[in-house]
């Protein structure tokens, strides 16, 4: 099937060849049909499968048959970084219809969105947090949303939206299309389910189990002292075009473009720890080419779609198999080639073990003038019971001690003043 057989309007159609495609993935192929009659959905997919497309098409369809002043469709995304994805995307694919959309979220001002809402879009992409502040001011109405649609909701679960959810849902009508998209089904989504979708269609594609044909796959053992040496050495000799080096950390992350830095490599970080300007300041530079390293958690793991992306490095692994290949999953697409580095140190073996029999085959081995040569287990530091405060002293900076030691002198010479104002009364 391709997608000239799916019912769709000619506007769609040549937005779509646009971006180059012309056979639906799997979820595509299944849930277009289905939506275009105005089904309820519950689908079981993860992100990279092309589901953004699998429901943006049929709504961008459903409201292009009218106009309107409200908020038509919403969509709701766990993440800034996942809903301004989806934005771009339905820009994209709405290039030749009339259909307005807009994004809000959280971490930045509020009054550039207020105003873009104020200009009216059929089409709302939303995190909970911002949606739920706007709704409660007054700003947003959800009375007149023909389709709802909840993206990534185990995620949503896993980062505690549940409660925004709910109170999103009561917004809404009852007369609604609602579309909800989940990963996985645990228990409290499958409640959750029940109670929003009425009679739905359920769709489900398997879990990405294999990496892409075009990435190449390598591993260094090294210790993890000498990996900021290793990925320098990277850096300054391998073709490499662009690369984001994924840690498991904030704090990480930020070391890493410390290090690099005093190696004269420019890198910028991207976490959850970032403000969203500075988030986007970085992802701008990096696609851009502007700034081509970048470091990043997993937060850039999911929705984030870098062009012609050279090179991904995993500077730490990670420990759940499916991670690694969204990670991976970043670079080798659109038929282009890829490549995946991957440094392991003796704390990671068993995460290189769980993603080898994951992915199914064994990821090559390099070697480097680094080799791992600490072959046990690090020892976590016992953390010390609270220390009583004359310990506390001991432990504290030197600015730290000379505030409190000055903020001392300054209580008792106040109760000296005190007591012999006090005896001059009598």
């Amino acid at each position: 099937m391709n997608f000239n057989e799916m019912n769709l309007i000619k506007p769609i159609l040549r937005a779509v060849e646009e971006q180059g495609f012309t056979s639906p993935s799997p979820i595509q192929e299944q849930s277009i049909p289905l939506l275009l009659e105005g089904r309820d959905m519950l689908g079981c997919a993860q992100t990279g499968t092309g589901k953004t497309a699998a429901f943006a098409l049929p709504i961008l369809q459903q409201l292009s048959k009218s106009k309107s002043k409200n908020i038509r469709a919403l969509i709701v995304t766990p993440t800034r970084e996942l809903a301004i994805q989806i934005q771009e995307n339905i820009e994209k694919y709405s290039k030749y219809t009339s259909v307005r959309s807009g994004v809000i979220f959280g971490g930045v001002g509020q009054k550039p969105q207020v105003d873009m809402l104020r200009k009216g879009v059929d089409i709302l992409v939303a995190t909970p947090g911002r949606l739920n502040d706007l709704v409660s001011q007054g700003v947003i109405k959800l009375n007149k949303i023909e389709i709802f649609v909840l993206d990534e909701a185990d995620r949503m679960l896993d980062m505690g939206f549940i409660a925004d959810i709910k109170r999103i849902l009561k917004q809404l009508p009852a007369k609604r299309q609602t579309l909800l998209f989940s990963a996985t089904m645990p228990k409290e989504i499958e409640k959750l389910s029940s109670g929003m979708l009425k009679n739905p269609a359920k769709v489900k594609v398997a879990p990405v189990t294999c990496t892409a044909d075009k990435v190449s796959q390598c591993v260094y053992y090294v210790d993890k002292k000498n990996k900021v040496c290793l990925l320098t050495s990277l850096l300054k000799k391998e073709d490499i075009k662009n690369v984001i080096v994924f840690t498991n950390t904030k704090h990480g992350a930020d070391k890493v473009v410390k290090l690099l830095a005093k190696e004269g490599i420019t890198a910028l970080a991207i976490h959850g720890g970032k403000g969203q300007t500075a988030r986007q300041t970085a992802l701008k530079s990096f696609k851009e080419g502007t700034v081509n390293v970048l470091i990043a958690t997993d937060i850039a793991a999911r929705g984030i779609d870098i062009a012609e992306l050279s090179h991904v490095v995993n500077y730490d692994l990670p420990d759940v198999p499916e991670t690694y290949i969204h990670r991976i999953g970043r670079t080798g697409r659109a038929g282009l080639t890829g490549s995946a580095i991957n440094f392991c140190n003796f704390d990671d073996l068993q995460n290189l073990r769980d993603i080898e029999r994951h992915i199914g085959k064994r990821i090559e081995e390099l070697e480097s003038k680094w080799p791992m040569v600490i072959l046990e287990k690090t020892e976590k530091p016992v953390r010390e019971p609270r220390a009583k405060q004359g310990k506390k002293d001991e432990a504290m900076t030197k600015t730290e001690h000379v505030f409190v030691q000055k903020e001392r002198e300054k209580k008792l010479r106040e109760r000296d003043r005190n007591r012999k104002f006090g005896k001059k009364r009598k």
